[in-house]
């Protein structure tokens, strides 16, 4: 009988329940947004990092992150590759370069050049056989995404020539879904390649890629890194993942821009939910005034007003999500990085009922002090 009442008395004036609707759709797309701009920034701001195969990273001393760093010189990799413990370590170039389009023009682009063999930072979502071709001379492969900017998108993509640092370079593979943080895209290359892309000296690396020895703890090498070679900084894979998100995200102004995004998405989406269903609430004085009439108890219209909220919450997070699922996707197809991770849809629901329920419950004060008499009053 309750949930009856209850979503009669939600259902009574249409209107009035479509703006309801309206404004918890509304939060729910505008928190999903700021939320997945948060969550797509702090992912492609590592996303090389994360998908690597490698549990150490070497880099020159005071490397603040991934995209920045200074040259190593060839002596350092041979000192690491003699440290007791290490099973595996390859040279990694990551390095801004020129990219001359075909038609004309030039874009930066941030190269990758990895050891194809090993393949300890080779490209991920990479079509099966293309990574064979990438150990042929001057060739690259770049993200389909990039293709226009790079000003490939009128051609045949692969196959196509182009030059980066007044280099040869002619596309054999296309990846899928590796943005960039930066406005360079990443082209991955081997690591002969890039060096000739970079104008590196024969030998020099920016970062050293290493893998334990079966049996050998990750921790216990990357402090064994530390203590036989002098002038570098080594970091486990989760540490300078997270050391590159910091300084990003809390020492440049776009991180903290989005922060704060984020946080006033956050606020606005549950203002918006609080002074619509409070309005709601307020609307229906009268009705709720008879039930009091009617000698119901205030336990009875509390459990009536938290229905509705959570009715409202229910239909208004479910349109919500859906239109916020086809505007991800929309702009992923025109390169903003938006993610949407399903924790973070899962999070957004228990936070649309608790917005819901909340707004509904700033109103019962006002519903359970009402003056039955109002209602033979107001007849």
């Amino acid at each position: 009988m309750t949930i009856r009442i209850a979503l009669r008395n939600l259902l009574h004036d249409r209107v009035r329940l479509a703006v309801t609707l309206t404004g918890v759709v509304f939060a729910v797309v505008l928190i999903a947004v700021q939320g997945g701009l948060f969550v797509g920034f702090t992912q492609a701001t590592t996303c090389v990092i994360d998908n690597t195969e490698a549990e150490i990273w070497v880099a020159s001393r005071g490397v603040r992150n991934f995209d920045v760093t200074h040259p190593l010189p060839p002596r350092k990799f041979h000192q690491i590759l003699g440290v007791p413990g290490v099973g595996r370590a390859e040279r990694v170039i990551v390095r801004f370069a020129n990219w001359k389009k075909p038609a004309g023009g030039r874009e930066s682009v941030e190269v990758v050049g990895f050891d194809p063999g090993s393949g300890l930072a080779r490209p991920w979502n990479v079509p099966a056989g293309a990574m064979a071709a990438l150990k042929l001379p001057d060739t690259v492969a770049v993200d389909a995404l990039y293709l226009e900017k790079l000003g490939i998108a009128g051609g045949k993509g692969v196959g196509e020539a182009v030059e980066i640092g007044d280099r040869r370079a002619r596309v054999v593979a296309l990846t899928s879904g590796i943005r960039s943080f930066t406005t360079s895209p990443y082209v991955f290359a081997s690591y002969e390649n890039a060096l000739r892309y970079t104008g590196m000296e024969d030998g020099q690396c920016t970062y050293v890629l290493v893998r334990p020895a079966p049996g050998v703890a990750v921790e216990a090498l990357r402090d064994a890194i530390r203590r036989n070679v002098r002038d570098v900084d080594v970091f486990t894979r989760e540490e300078f993942a997270g050391k590159t998100r910091h300084y990003w995200m809390f020492t440049t102004g776009a991180g903290m821009a989005l922060l704060i995004a984020a946080s006033l998405g956050l606020v606005v989406g549950g203002v918006v939910v609080a002074q619509t269903l409070y309005a709601t609430t307020m609307d229906h004085l009268a009705e709720f005034g008879t039930l009091r009439a009617m000698g119901a108890p205030g336990g009875y219209i509390h459990r009536i007003i938290v229905i509705q909220a959570v009715a409202a919450a229910l239909v208004g997070y479910g349109c919500g999500i859906v239109v916020s699922f086809f505007l991800v996707d929309l702009a992923a197809r025109g390169g903003a990085s938006i993610v949407l991770p399903p924790v973070l849809a899962v999070g957004l629901f228990f936070l649309t009922v608790v917005m819901c329920v909340t707004a509904g419950l700033v109103s019962i004060r006002k519903v359970t002090t009402i003056d039955p008499a109002m209602v033979f009053r107001g007849a």
